[in-house]
Parts: structure tokens; sequence; C-alpha cells
């Protein structure tokens, strides 16, 4: 698992196996306005996208993330 975190835009990615390729995400889904998942050809979960990272995880979470 690989955590990111790009302050300019606040916004979080969670890659649950490794880095996505270009193309690999084949279906996304939009849990709520913070959360949004992606999954590849075969459905499996890849990945997720958290915006407004910093109103929904900890402090310390976001400064132990790899920044962008």
């Amino acid at each position: 698992m690989k955590f990111e975190y790009d302050q300019e835009v606040d916004a979080a990615y969670i890659y649950l196996d490794r880095q996505i390729k270009e193309g690999e995400v084949k279906k996304t889904i939009a849990l709520n306005d913070n959360i949004i998942i992606d999954f590849d050809k075969n459905d499996k979960l890849i990945g997720l996208e958290i915006l407004s990272a910093s109103k929904v995880l900890a402090k310390k979470v976001l400064v132990q993330a790899k920044s962008l």
C-alpha cells in the first residue's frame, strides 16, 4: 500500500497494491463528495482518492504521507 498527499489541492490517494498505470482504472465510483474509489478491469479495488483530505484525515496521517 502506498499513500500520497497533494497539499496544493488537498487531495490524498491510497494505492492498495502498487502505483496504478495509465489506463488501468476501468471504473470509478464516488461514494460521497470526498471519497472516490477506482477499480481495474476485473472489478478489483485498486485505489481510492480522498478530497478535502485535511478535513477528513488526521494531520499526523497527512504528515506521514509522501508528498506529490
